[in-house]
């Protein structure tokens, strides 16, 4: 590959990465404002994904049934992606922001790329040192304080909001999936393992459903709901996730962790104008910490 090349390929790559970050930084707005309106969260995920499948299926159906064998061959790899990126960690954004900030969201959310390279390591997929492991350390310690909002009395009585909570699951849960996404190559289009990946995922997102439809808030066919979804779908939904995928294909999934820090940038300052959020005392404190870790981890990334 030539020198022309190579740059232009790692600027596609930094494109992709940053349009996903803003994405997914609108996904956390509109999911906190579809809160306000009780649009139901795992319902909200359910038809987020089921849209996407259907607009997909035209253009993945036949490499798809070309490569069924691969698929059936990986079917495992497949559950725990469909799991832990279209069942787990979009169902708990949803849920997360009826309890929480989206600045404190965003913010762990941005430990990420720590945590990718936590699990590369465990999966044996990339190795790590020391360093990357005080910046996990690090970024945890920020995630603390932005749980506990810096009270120490909080911790003692173990009385921590549920959607900080649930939120740490999602994130765990996304750090997993980007890093077993580079864990084996397919011989199909990135399009056609997002598709994968969806149908696996929906598999066992419908009866969380079905529970939700049957135990909690119901969906109400009216504006709210149909701009959200319009949103979800084909923003965070369709194009962040293509892009996230192609992204970590041309540079590898470290080097695209770091682009989720433009989410926290994005999300803060959309939070603030639209949503009137205010950046707290216990914000500033986690920050540091959480930039401290992600510095650590990608400073030794670059020497190792």
């Amino acid at each position: 590959m030539n020198t022309n090349s190579y740059n232009l390929n790692f600027t596609k790559a930094y494109l992709f990465l940053i349009l996903a970050s803003l994405f997914w930084s609108g996904n956390f707005i509109v999911g906190k404002i579809a809160s306000s309106y009780e649009v139901p969260p795992f319902s909200l995920n359910f038809y987020r994904w089921l849209f996407a499948l259907l607009i997909l299926l035209p253009f993945t159906y036949k490499e798809i049934f070309l490569n069924k064998n691969h698929i059936f061959q990986n079917f495992k790899l497949f559950i725990i992606l469909g799991i832990t990126s279209i069942t787990i960690f979009n169902s708990i954004v949803y849920y997360s922001l009826y309890y929480t900030q989206v600045i404190s969201g965003i913010l762990m959310i941005s430990t990420i790329p720590v945590w990718i390279l936590f699990f590369a390591s465990i999966f044996k997929i990339e190795q790590t040192n020391l360093f990357q492991i005080l910046g996990v350390a690090l970024s945890l310690l920020g995630v603390l304080f932005i749980i506990s909002k810096a009270d120490i009395e909080i911790v003692k009585a173990i009385k921590f909001n549920k959607g900080d909570l649930s939120m740490v699951v999602g994130m765990l849960s996304w750090a997993i999936y980007s890093a077993l996404l580079r864990k084996k190559k397919h011989p199909f289009s990135q399009i056609v393992l997002l598709e994968i990946i969806i149908i696996f995922g929906l598999i066992f997102l419908i009866p969380i459903y079905f529970l939700e439809m049957n135990f909690g808030n119901k969906i109400v066919l009216e504006w709210p709901f149909i701009l959200t979804l319009g949103y979800v779908v084909l923003f965070p939904g369709i194009f962040a996730f293509l892009f996230w995928i192609k992204g970590i294909d041309i540079i590898g999934a470290n080097r695209a962790g770091v682009f989720l820090h433009l989410m926290t940038i994005f999300g803060a300052i959309m939070a603030i104008l639209i949503l009137g959020e205010k950046f707290m005392f216990y914000h500033f404190l986690g920050a540091i910490f959480i930039i401290a870790g992600i510095t650590l981890s990608n400073t030794t990334n670059k020497n190792a």
